[in-house]
């Protein structure tokens, strides 16, 4: 079985201990290295995890912050997803086709 590997993305750690603490702070030296980003673009970068990204602006992070690939980008192994366990007979165990039952709300007889 072949091992899964994920990444976390440490960009915004590697900036506060820069003493950046908004994402702000990455406009103007993106620009002054010809990255031309949005504000909301430089948003999504900073808070969430980026799914691509173009090396040129990879380069322009590792300048300004001046750390390596190493200290924005750790690489993590992902757990095994949990298998459904059966039992002898081949029959899944767990709840199975227990299922509950929709409650009858009835008017009391007076």
């Amino acid at each position: 079985m072949a091992r899964r590997l994920d990444y976390r993305w440490n960009l915004r750690q590697v900036m506060a201990a820069r003493g950046m603490f908004q994402t702000t702070d990455l406009s103007a030296p993106l620009a002054e290295r010809g990255i031309d980003l949005s504000a909301s673009q430089v948003y999504r970068l900073v808070v969430e995890r980026p799914e691509r990204l173009s090396l040129k602006v990879l380069m322009a992070l590792l300048d300004i912050l001046d750390c390596t690939m190493e200290d924005l980008i750790e690489p993590v192994a992902v757990a095994a997803p949990a298998r459904k366990t059966r039992a002898a007979g081949g029959i899944e165990t767990g709840v199975g086709a227990l299922r509950p039952k929709r409650a009858r709300i009835t008017q009391a007889d007076s």
